[in-house]
C-alpha cells in the first residue's frame, strides 16, 4: 500500500500539516493528520485533490489550431461546425486512439485525474457501423487505459439535424443511431468497461436539436444509475430555434419535461434567463462549463454570479480541446465574469480565496457529473491527487490558498508536479510517464491526417 506524506495538504477540514495518506485499491484508505513521515513514505510539500474534466470530445484535439482562419463572412460556431464535420469524416479508429491518448496525457499533466468523454464519432466514414459496433468507443477506452486517466464514457445518441425530428445531414452520418442500435452500442460499451479500473458508462443525448422528446424519454430509462449529459443553450440560435419549435427555451424545456436532477449535467447552459438560472441551480444538476471552448467559439458568457447566488453546482470541461488546463479553464471562467459584471473575484464568497472556491466547486461538481468518488482527500474517495512544485519562484512567500490562487491566475500547468489517478501515479516532475511514446504516435498520426484530401 503506497503511502504519501505532505508537509501541507488541503483536506475536507482545510489546510493541514504533516498529512499521511494511505492508498489501497485505488482509493484513499486512511488519512492521518499531524503525523510524521515514516521510512518508505513518498514525501511531498504541497498536496490537493485532482479535478475531473466533465466534458471532452477527444477527436477534436486533432483540430487544435486548424480552425483559426476567418472565412469570407463572419465566423461563428456554425461555420466552425462545418470544419469539424469535414475533419471527423477523415479519422480512422487508429487515429482516434492516438489523438485521445495524446489528449489524456495533456489532461493528466494539467492536473485532471479523470474525464467524461462525450463520444459521438461512432461509425465508419461512410456511416456504416463497425464490427464490433463499439469499435471507436473501445479505442477511447484503450487510450484511457494506456495513459491511466479515469474515464466516464458517455456514448452519444444523435438522430436529427435540428429541432422537430428533422433528418440528419449527410456530414453527420458517423454520429447517427436509432434507439435500437444505440441500446446495442451502450450494452457493448458496458461489457468493454466491465471489471476495469475507474471506468463508468453513462449516456449523452446530444442536444434537443439531435434528440426528439420521445427518444429522450427512452434514453433516460436506458441510463440506469449512470450519469446523463446533454448540450443545452450553448448558442443564441439554438435558443431561438428551440423557442420556435416548443415555445420554451432549452434549459426550461429540460427542467419541465426531462426530470433533470442530480444525475444530469447540462453542458454549457450559457444562455439562460433568470428563472432558468435559479431552477437549474435548485435542480441539483451540474452545469458543465467549458470556458475556453465557449470563448474560442464565441458562444457567450455563463451567468455565474446569479447561478452561484442560487446555490448552483458546476464543473469544468475542455470540450473541443483547443487548449488544456485546469487553471486555464478556471482563469477564463473568472475573468469572463469580471468583464461581464465589471467586478473582481466574482466566483468567491465574501472574504474567501477565488482559487480555492472555484477548485472546491469543480472537485465536487466534477465528481458528481462523472459518478466518481473523487475530489476529496478523505477515506473512501478515489485517490485522485496532485502535488505542486514548492520550489517554483512564484510560490516564494506564499502558502495555502495563495498557492491555489497563484496556480490559477499566474503559473498554470507549470506548477503541477505529480498526479495520481485512482491511486496510479501517472505524472512525475510534471511529465507523464509515457509522454514521449504517446507524443511520437500522435505526431505520426497528425502528419498522415494532414496528407489526406480535405
Amino acid at each position: 500500500m503506497p503511502v504519501l506524506h505532505a508537509a501541507r495538504a488541503l483536506t475536507p477540514e482545510g489546510w493541514k500539516s504533516d498529512v499521511r495518506i494511505t492508498i489501497e485499491e485505488g482509493k484513499v484508505a486512511a488519512v492521518e493528520i499531524g503525523a510524521e513521515a515514516r521510512e518508505g513514505d513518498e514525501r511531498h510539500a504541497i498536496m490537493a485533490p485532482a479535478a475531473a474534466n466533465l466534458h471532452s470530445h477527444a477527436f477534436q484535439r486533432a483540430m487544435a489550431g486548424l480552425a483559426e482562419v476567418r472565412g469570407p463572412e463572419i465566423d461563428t460556431f456554425w461555420t466552425w461546425r462545418k470544419t469539424m464535420y469535414r475533419f471527423a469524416l477523415r479519422m480512422s479508429p487508429d487515429d482516434v486512439e492516438a489523438v485521445a491518448a495524446q489528449l489524456y496525457v495533456e489532461m493528466l499533466e494539467a492536473g485532471f485525474a479523470a474525464v467524461a468523454e462525450f463520444h459521438y464519432l461512432h461509425h465508419a466514414p461512410d456511416g456504416s457501423p463497425y464490427e464490433p459496433r463499439a469499435e471507436m468507443a473501445g479505442r477511447v477506452l484503450a487510450a484511457a487505459r494506456r495513459t491511466g486517466i479515469g474515464i466516464t464514457l458517455l456514448p452519444v445518441f444523435y438522430a436529427h439535424s435540428t429541432f422537430g425530428g428533422a433528418p440528419p445531414e449527410p456530414e453527420q452520418r458517423r454520429f447517427v443511431n436509432d434507439l435500437a442500435s444505440f441500446a446495442r452500442l451502450v450494452d457493448d460499451c458496458r461489457r468493454m468497461a466491465g471489471g476495469e479500473r475507474d471506468e463508468t458508462i453513462g449516456i449523452a443525448p446530444h442536444s434537443l436539436r439531435a434528440v426528439s422528446p420521445g427518444e429522450l424519454s427512452e434514453l433516460t430509462s436506458l441510463a440506469g444509475a449512470g450519469p446523463i449529459h446533454i448540450h443545452a443553450a450553448e448558442q443564441i440560435k439554438e435558443v431561438e430555434d428551440c423557442v420556435a419549435w416548443s415555445g420554451a427555451r432549452p434549459v426550461r424545456w429540460l427542467i419541465d419535461h426531462a426530470g433533470v436532477d442530480e444525475k444530469w449535467c447540462l453542458v454549457h447552459a450559457t444562455h439562460m434567463d433568470e428563472r432558468e438560472t435559479q431552477d437549474l441551480a435548485r435542480s441539483g444538476a451540474v452545469a458543465g462549463l467549458c470556458p475556453i471552448t465557449e470563448a474560442n467559439l464565441g458562444d457567450g458568457i455563463f451567468n455565474a454570479a446569479d447561478y452561484l447566488r442560487s446555490g448552483g453546482r458546476y464543473g469544468v470541461g475542455t470540450d473541443s480541446n483547443v487548449s488544456i488546463g485546469v487553471a486555464a479553464e478556471l482563469r477564463q471562467l473568472e475573468y469572463a465574469q469580471r468583464l461581464r459584471e465589471r467586478a473582481r473575484n466574482v466566483c468567491a464568497p465574501a472574504g474567501g480565496s477565488t482559487g480555492r472556491a472555484m477548485l472546491e466547486a469543480i472537485w465536487s461538481g466534477g465528481a458528481q457529473a462523472l459518478r466518481r468518488r473523487g475530489g476529496r482527500l478523505a477515506p473512501g474517495a478515489s485517490a485522485d491527487i496532485l502535488t505542486f512544485r514548492a520550489d517554483h519562484p512564484t510560490l516564494a512567500g506564499k502558502a495555502d490558498d495563495q498557492i491555489l490562487d497563484a496556480w490559477i491566475f499566474s503559473v498554470g500547468n507549470g506548477l503541477v508536479d505529480c498526479v495520481w489517478s485512482g491511486g496510479l501515479k501517472v505524472v512525475v516532475d510534471g511529465r507523464h510517464v509515457f509522454k514521449d511514446q504517446v507524443a511520437a504516435r500522435f505526431a505520426t498520426t497528425m502528419r498522415e491526417l494532414s496528407e489526406l484530401p480535405a
